[in-house]
């Protein structure tokens, strides 16, 4: 079970890593368009 809990913690933050990473490329990109 604590093995399960791991993976889906390090497979949540991933998700978390990929959304700053489009909102942060997003954002630059509108800034940049300014």
């Amino acid at each position: 079970m604590e093995k399960e809990n791991i993976f889906k913690w390090k497979h949540y933050q991933a998700d978390m890593i990929l959304w700053t990473v489009r909102w942060y490329l997003r954002y630059n990109l509108s800034f940049r368009d300014l």
